[in-house]
Order: C-alpha cells, then structure tokens, then sequence
C-alpha cells in the first residue's frame, strides 16, 4: 500500500496518484537487504539499518521532469538591448575633439554587506527534551544529525538510549539536515514514526524546522523535544 502525503488515505501498490485527492504519490521501492518497503527518498532502512544507494543521476533528472507541471516549455532568452550612446558623447568624424570622463568616485557604489562579519552570523538552536527538561545541542559541524539509539551501522549524534521510555525508539530513527541556515527533520523509516505536532511525517518526507515545533518520536508522545532557539 502506498500512504498518500497530502490526505494519509491508502493507495494500492503501482498507484500513481491518490485516489482521494489526486495527489501524485511518491515512488517506493524494497530494501534490497531484507525486503521491506521504502519511500523513493529514503536513505536508511528503518528495520535493518541497511544504508541504501543514492539515487543516479537519471532517476533525479527523470523525477525533476516529472515534477514539472505540464504545459511549461524553455523559453529562449532574449537578446540583449542596444547599448544607447547619449548623444553628448558621440564624437562627429574628424572633428578631432576629446572628452574628459570623470572616474567614478568609491560613492558611486553600494556598500558590499559580504564583508560585514556581523551578516554572516546564524541563529543557534538546540532540542530540549520535555520529559527531563534536558537541552541537546546540535552539532554546529554536522550537515546532518543522526537522532537514535547506538547502533554498528550509523552512531547516533543525539543519544536517545538513556531517556525514558526509549524502548519506542528506533535505533536509526530520524535525522536533521542543516542546509545554510535551516533545519529539516526526516524520518528514516522508523518501526513506530515520527510526529510533527501531533502530525504523522511520512518516511522520506522531509519537514522544515521552525521554533516552536514539538518533535515526538515513536507513538504515545512518550520520547518528545522542542526545537528552540538558545
């Protein structure tokens, strides 16, 4: 069965769109480990830990193309406009005759804002555990933060083995992909989901982070954080 991400209804295996609402469904695919069922996007197997392949650069062109909506063809670029020369500047044939330009003054220009150390400064965020009251910092180095319970295969970057009811949580649970400046939390096919206050996040489904958000992982709301500013 394939979970629609728009309505959650439940499509047949080789639907290509939700029979509810219409909308296009992703592609899924099996763990080429032990079988189970993944979303088109998923990196990791939520039962076995497996690490799948990247998708090829075929399959990310053929999946760009078919996101694009129908209808909508390249447009060439138009050419560029004459350059207009002011007639006080276009010199007779002959005449001899030169002009001074002035140079343009360091006025003329906008300031460059790149050089400001002060633009370049991000926000800093942290998870604070609700059940323990406990703050977690996320790795300012990592482009993705690995959320879990030790394991051989991907060690967790945020240890979710001594919190309390851990036992719902996956050992490869969830990640955090860090993208200039913004966070995105993705479930890695997880046994018991994750949960997006109070919404279910479909494996593969990436989610953008925003203070505020309450983050639960497994069901029962036992294992849940708050993404917040420091």
């Amino acid at each position: 069965m394939i979970v629609c991400p728009n309505c959650l209804y439940q499509n047949p295996d080789g639907a290509a769109n939700c029979e509810a609402c219409y909308t296009v469904l992703p592609d899924t695919h099996s763990c080429p480990n032990c079988g189970a069922p993944l979303q088109a996007h998923a990196r990791f197997c939520g039962q076995c830990g497996f690490k799948l392949p990247p998708a090829t650069e075929t399959q990310v062109a053929f999946a760009a193309k078919a996101s694009s909506p129908p209808g909508l063809e390249m447009l060439e670029p138009m050419p560029p406009a004459p350059q207009v020369v002011s007639p006080e500047l276009q010199q007779a044939p002959g005449d001899g005759a030169s002009y001074n330009i002035p140079a343009p003054s360091a006025s003329d220009y906008p300031e460059d804002l790149s050089e400001n150390p002060s633009t370049h400064l991000q926000p800093a965020y942290h998870l604070l555990h609700v059940q323990t009251n406990t703050p977690y910092e996320l790795p300012a180095n990592l482009q993705v933060i690995h959320l879990g319970k030790p394991n051989e295969r991907i060690p967790p970057d945020i240890d979710i083995a001594p919190l309390p009811s851990a036992e719902v949580v996956s050992r490869i649970h969830a990640d955090i992909y860090v993208d200039e400046g913004q966070f995105f939390l993705e479930d890695a096919s997880s046994a018991n989901g994750t949960y997006i206050n109070g919404t279910f996040l479909m494996p593969g489904h990436r989610h953008r982070l925003r203070p505020g958000d309450r983050i639960s992982l497994g069901k029962g709301d036992l294992v849940t954080f708050l993404f917040q500013l420091k």
